[in-house]
């Protein structure tokens, strides 16, 4: 390993030390972090799935996101994000479930919600954490940095559950 271990690979590790399971729910990178984790030889230990629930009714049909949150806070909400880690989280009845949804551009922002804005939702053992993000750049890199997120995020919850 370099001297500077990936951060997918060390949450790779993590994973694999507790034994833990991991799926995923991708909006706005379509499956990108999901991608990631199987970079990681030997991935299939810990990774069982995911679902790129790019629409609404997949959102709803397969996530079981409540048809209410969709439309009180919107597809791109934090309230969103959690629905979607825990739903994948039930679906896949994995110890780890994250929900990415947001805006890559470069259309499709708003005053309200711009371009770059994306909500992680980690959930683990009846604890779901949501943060809201903002990122720059063209698609590629948002996608790329929501990753990276969700990435440290899913350590810090590892973390956590040690604890």
């Amino acid at each position: 390993m370099p001297e500077r271990e990936r951060l997918p690979d060390r949450v790779g590790q993590m994973l694999c030390a507790k034994g833990y399971t991991i799926s995923c729910a991708e909006s706005c990178t379509g499956g990108l972090l999901t991608s990631t984790l199987t970079d990681v030889p030997g991935s299939s230990a810990y990774v069982m799935g995911s679902v790129v629930s790019y629409s609404n009714d997949v959102k709803s049909r397969i996530l079981h996101v409540a048809e209410e949150t969709l439309v009180a806070h919107g597809a791109v909400s934090p309230e969103t994000a959690r629905a979607m880690a825990e739903g994948v989280r039930d679906l896949m009845q994995t110890d780890v479930g994250v929900g990415i949804t947001g805006i890559a551009g470069p259309g499709g922002g708003s005053p309200e919600k711009p371009v770059g804005l994306v909500y992680i939702a980690v959930s683990a053992l009846g604890k779901t954490s949501v943060e809201k993000n903002v990122f720059s750049g063209v698609r590629a890199e948002i996608k790329r940095a929501a990753v990276n997120k969700a990435l440290a995020m899913v350590q810090e919850m590892i973390r956590e559950m040690d604890k």
